[in-house]
């Protein structure tokens, strides 16, 4: 296993679905890093594709022009992911309990997850599954930045550099056989950390790791 248990662990313990339990009509990242995002979702994703956004809320950050064949979303908050309009359909479920998730093997060409992936206890199980789910040669694509709710991001990730934070994804993405070599995207912000906690000057680091299911 990747992670130790020790390093699973979150300061919040109790159910993370009580957590989300009430809507957060809100963006948890900057315009920068939301427009770099959506620029490297229109450089990497193709019209009618089927597309899984894993652990979404009301926005997905798609491009708007680009249509899609179906966008399945996913995540703990049944009222956000209602408003989120780029959405086909959507499911709540917890992945930290329920590891394995409701779809045939090699049923969607692309996965994204964004800003969430420091939440995941299970990351080794759950890229597994991210593998299962996607068709040879669909892609993956995690992104995150320096923000997170910091009761629930796991101790491993609250401890981490955000260089660490890019390997620890990657080693995400290699614990799993049959992706490709993961590639890193990245932006970081010129300001101190402690003014970017306080959302000042210099914009939000944005990080994209990326991979495919080999064919």
């Amino acid at each position: 296993m990747l992670l130790q248990p020790n390093q699973r662990i979150k300061l919040d313990e109790s159910d993370d679905q009580l957590f989300y339990d009430y809507p957060r009509f809100v963006t948890h990242v900057d315009d920068g890093f939301i427009q770099q995002l959506t620029d490297l979702y229109r450089q990497r994703l193709q019209a009618n594709m089927r597309i899984l956004d894993l652990m979404s809320t009301w926005v997905s950050h798609l491009p708007t022009e680009i249509d899609f064949a179906h966008v399945e979303g996913h995540g703990l908050n049944a009222e956000e992911l209602a408003r989120n309009t780029r959405l086909n359909r959507y499911f709540v479920q917890n992945l930290n309990t329920n590891l394995q998730l409701p779809f045939p093997d090699q049923d969607f060409d692309a996965v994204i997850n964004c800003v969430s992936v420091q939440y995941i206890q299970y990351p080794e199980a759950i890229f597994s599954e991210i593998h299962r789910i996607l068709k040879p040669g669909g892609i993956a694509i995690i992104s995150f930045s320096n923000r997170m709710f910091f009761q629930k991001a796991i101790q491993a990730w609250r401890d981490g550099s955000e260089a660490f934070r890019v390997e620890l994804v990657k080693g995400y993405f290699t614990s799993v056989p049959g992706f490709t070599t993961p590639e890193v995207i990245c932006s970081t912000s010129i300001a101190p950390s402690f003014l970017q906690w306080l959302g000042v000057g210099g914009g939000d680091p944005f990080y994209a790791v990326i991979a495919q299911r080999l064919a």
